[in-house]
């Protein structure tokens, strides 16, 4: 399984060499090392170089541009299941480029930070697949896949993401043979395709209190908002965030504000209502940036 991607001590190409070839993967297809080897070397001219010619024991630029990618506005990752994401892009390419061939390999990814020297790198269990639209452009879908509880994550990672994609014709070049002539592999890679929020998943719980209960008395709502720890695994009370009470009279379908409380030092949350009629309170979470909203279950409440 793939690891995270530290680039505190490598560059970002090299980082990537440290992502293990997917099981589902055939075995006659391009590893993830392979492709490393091709990301590194052009890593030497930078990332983003326009135009590189063959020589100096790099790939020369491949004349392909990526656009159109879609993805998802926001990916809840939570502490162990494997999360997928699907995303779609154009690829223009030149027409002596063959996006058909079987040792031609597109890669879209995401990337935390800058694109010459990103803090993370995420990318899918397979390479895209493209469709031919035209002599000179293909439309390709492929995933993006997270796997919390293999290390990928950390918490800081929670937010904006960038997205990216890079394609490599390997041109019969066999990166494993002994005559492997790395300046006849054309390699493209390019970043701001589009953006996303990764976010921790979050759960919002709710109990209102003493049920039945006289009409006049008064009910405690409690509850707690808690989300996803990528370093632990676990679930911790998300702190200090405002929460909005709700209720719903019995026999309507919408709710109404109550009153806005912030959660305490470990996410937990509690106040008093005054009883009045048969209804259901909810606790309402509108999400930040690094965790998704979320809504609790109405608890239902006997006014006698």
């Amino acid at each position: 399984m793939r690891i995270r991607a530290t680039v505190a001590a490598v560059s970002g190409a090299l980082a990537l060499s440290a992502l293990a070839v997917p099981a589902a993967q055939a075995d006659d297809a391009a590893s993830r090392a392979d492709i490393a080897k091709i990301r590194e070397a052009a890593q030497d001219s930078g990332r983003s170089a326009g135009t590189r010619a063959p020589g100096d024991g790099q790939p020369y630029t491949l004349n392909a541009t990526f656009s159109n990618f879609k993805i998802a506005t926001a990916v809840k990752v939570g502490t162990t299941n494997h999360v997928s994401t699907k995303v779609s892009f154009t690829m223009t390419h030149g027409a002596d480029v063959d996006v058909t061939a079987s040792d031609f390999y597109t890669d879209p990814y995401l990337y935390k930070g800058s694109f010459d020297s990103p803090d993370n790198m995420l990318f899918g269990n397979n390479y895209a697949k493209c469709t031919p639209a035209s002599s000179t452009k293909a439309n390709c879908t492929g995933t993006i896949d997270f796997y919390p509880a293999d290390s990928e994550l950390i918490n800081s990672d929670a937010g904006s993401w960038k997205a990216g994609a890079m394609a490599i014709a390997f041109n019969g070049e066999d990166p494993d043979g002994e005559t492997f002539d790395i300046t006849k592999v054309g390699y493209k890679d390019q970043g701001g395709l589009a953006s996303t929020l990764v976010q921790r998943y979050s759960k919002q719980t709710v109990n209102a209190s003493p049920e039945p209960v006289k009409k006049g008395k008064p009910i405690t709502v409690t509850g707690k908002l808690s989300r996803a720890n990528w370093e632990d695994n676990k679930y911790h009370g998300y702190t200090n965030q405002p929460v909005k009470l709700q209720f719903r009279k019995k026999g309507s379908d919408t709710y109404s504000t109550v009153k806005t409380i912030k959660t305490n030092s470990t996410g937990e949350l509690k106040t008093t209502v005054t009883a009045s009629t048969d209804g259901y309170f909810r606790y309402n979470f509108a999400g930040t940036s690094t965790t998704p909203a979320v809504v609790a279950a109405g608890d239902f409440v006997d006014v006698q």
